[in-house]
């Protein structure tokens, strides 16, 4: 039986109709990934699932006895409160309760005074008359497990560890059904990696909104895609869905290209006149106003994002250097005597936890934050763009004033190519209609949009980006991807988005700790098999037994495996099968006697990744 069934829901917002009659249940143990574009509805539906909002047609219903918690994408908490009482919140009626228990327990190991005896005895007596006690093993159960401080302050924690907190409040009650609106917002890699364990533990169903093609791929056995109001579901993986979808949208292209072609032909026929009054004429001008109205209820598919990057000014060989800077902060060593090079055409990521120095390093490197140690040295004209976390808009502005605040009707694209406002913002899925919105009516991917179309103006030859991916859908994230791939410009950019990385960067700075930093070339995916290669080495000195005569040393006992090494021990078998089929491929290019003459770059690039494979199976077997 499932535990929650939406039946034939609608929901609209101002005159836009969200959700036109969307019906799906979730099942018991199900790991649902929801999907789409942003303003398509996403977040509407989780709330209507959570009974948070009503919705205008059409009902929901729970199974008997069904827990449901939901985890908004922004989570508000009091910074006085302790760790203990945020989470104990989540436990309902009895929740000061608890936080009185747990408070008066760290009274008594400082000082058992009389009155605090007295003042636990009838805490203990109120637990035990509504049967609370179970409750406060659960709590204290969760806060172990998610690692968590219970007496730190939440105004203290940083974003990564508040959204544990958020979540160990979610599933204090043991939710049979965990709704989850962007879990990964603001996460850093670890993080984000720990919750997909997280996520594959948990019990009960779990039903999230991601942007991120990693989290989604790990996680998901399920994929809901909303689009255009309607909800269309794919039992598979990710990577399976991406195949699906591109089949199901060529057939829709498909049927629309022959009700069209229909359409034409009624209507080139009712122009010529209609040469008798007969039944049959009659009933064919009634079809073709049934025609007439199906196309005018038609919604269309947004289009895709055709973002046109252009770089301004034609830099030199040299953009950037780090000539052996360190840095410290608030006595944390960010940066220990750091050097690097960035040279035109350079695709730079920044990866690394939340606050480990990425942030800093971009303004060091643009020479906005001094430095007392090392210097920074700039080559000549060096014309950098910034897109900064904040995503400041002046919220009281409308569309067209942030990207004409003169005035006008057109736009220059890297200061030189002309282009009409509406057709420019058309390319980031703004309609030309929407040119006097205000921004504060904009939601957090439209913000982070009109931020790019607005750093994009700029005659730039080197774009920093930080943060970019947040807030932006998958679709607008591919694109993105694509257009970066053609600017012919230098790209320095920090994200937590792994898939993305991968896609934009052909080198990679990883903050390690302690001011060191470990320069990769390649994507996320060459940096972890880089990490891989080194947590092996390290443990392989470890795993040697030298066996000496006379020697009684006792044989060392078996470990049980984590679930995490478990999952990776199980994934093995198939990544050596791929990394093995990519050896064979490259070798059987190499079998042709005209390859390294016809295309001389690709076989030296074939040489490297020959040997980077060579690494990569060597570490994967052993």
């Amino acid at each position: 039986m499932p535990l929650i069934t939406v039946n034939h829901v609608d929901k609209a917002y101002g005159g836009q109709q969200l959700l036109d009659g969307v019906s799906l249940s979730i099942r018991k143990g199900a790991r649902i990934g929801l999907i789409g574009r942003n303003g398509e509805g996403k977040s509407t539906l989780l709330k209507i699932m959570a009974g948070v909002i009503e919705p205008d047609a059409g009902s929901v219903h729970q199974g008997t006895g069904v827990r449901i918690s939901y985890l908004p994408q922004d989570v508000v908490f009091d910074d006085q409160q302790s760790v203990y009482q945020t989470v104990a919140a989540g436990a309902g009626e009895v929740a000061q309760l608890l936080a009185q228990y747990h408070a008066l327990t760290r009274r008594m190991q400082e000082q058992a005074e009389q009155s605090v005896l007295q003042a636990m005895e009838k805490v203990q007596q109120q637990l035990e008359h509504q049967q609370a006690w179970h409750m406060h093993v659960r709590v204290e159960t969760v806060i172990s497990r998610l690692q968590l401080d219970a007496d730190a302050d939440v105004g203290t924690l940083s974003g990564g560890w508040l959204r544990r907190v958020a979540l160990a409040r979610a599933v204090v009650l043991q939710p049979d059904v965990l709704l989850l609106d962007e879990p990964t917002n603001h996460l850093d890699i670890p993080s984000i990696e720990w919750l997909e364990d997280f996520v594959a533990d948990f019990t009960g169903a779990v039903v999230f909104i991601t942007h991120d093609r990693y989290f989604l791929d790990a996680v998901a056995e399920e994929v809901l895609e909303l689009d255009r109001g309607h909800i269309h579901c794919f039992p598979c993986s990710y990577a399976e869905y991406l195949e699906k979808k591109a089949e199901m949208l060529a057939v829709e292209a498909q049927q629309q290209r022959r009700f069209d072609q229909l359409l034409a032909t009624e209507e080139r026929w009712i122009r010529r006149g209609i040469p008798a009054r007969r039944r049959r004429d009659e009933g064919r001008v009634r079809a073709l106003e049934a025609l007439r109205k199906q196309r005018s209820e038609r919604r269309l598919r947004a289009g895709d994002v055709s973002l046109r990057v252009a770089c301004g000014i034609k830099p030199g060989k040299m953009l950037i250097e780090a000539v052996d800077v360190s840095f410290r902060r608030g006595g944390v060593t960010l940066l220990d005597h750091f050097s690097h090079k960035i040279m035109a055409g350079d695709r730079l990521a920044l990866i690394g936890n939340n606050g480990a120095g990425k942030t800093t390093l971009l303004n060091i490197l643009l020479g906005e934050l001094p430095v007392k140690t090392g210097r920074i040295r700039h080559g000549s004209r060096l014309v950098p763009a910034f897109l900064t976390q904040l995503r400041q808009l002046d919220e009281g502005q409308k569309i067209r004033d942030v990207l004409l605040p003169e005035g006008g009707q057109y736009v220059h694209i890297a200061g030189q190519q002309p282009r009409h406002i509406a057709s420019y913002l058309q390319d980031f899925l703004f309609d030309s209609a929407r040119l006097n919105t205000p921004v504060a009516a904009l939601s957090g991917g439209e913000r982070g949009r009109l931020m790019l179309a607005r750093l994009l103006l700029e005659p730039a030859n080197v774009l920093v980006l930080d943060e970019p991916t947040n807030d932006l859908d998958i679709a607008t994230l591919s694109v993105l991807e694509q257009a970066l791939a053609r600017y012919d410009g230098t790209v320095i950019l920090v994200s937590h988005d792994r898939a993305f990385v991968d896609r934009v960067a052909s080198q990679v700075l990883a903050f390690e700790g302690n001011g060191r930093l470990v320069h990769i070339h390649g994507g996320y995916s060459d940096y972890l098999a880089w990490r891989q290669r080194q947590q092996a080495l390290a443990a392989a000195p470890a795993s040697e037994t030298i066996k000496r005569p006379g020697s009684k040393r006792p044989a060392r006992q078996a470990q049980k495996l984590s679930y995490k090494e478990q999952r990776q021990l199980d994934a093995l078998p198939g990544q050596i099968e791929q990394l093995e089929a990519e050896q064979r491929r490259i070798e059987q290019r190499f079998c042709d006697p005209d390859y390294f003459s016809r295309q001389t770059e690709a076989y030296r690039r074939d040489q490297q990744r020959l040997q980077q494979l060579t690494e990569e199976l060597a570490a994967a077997y052993q």
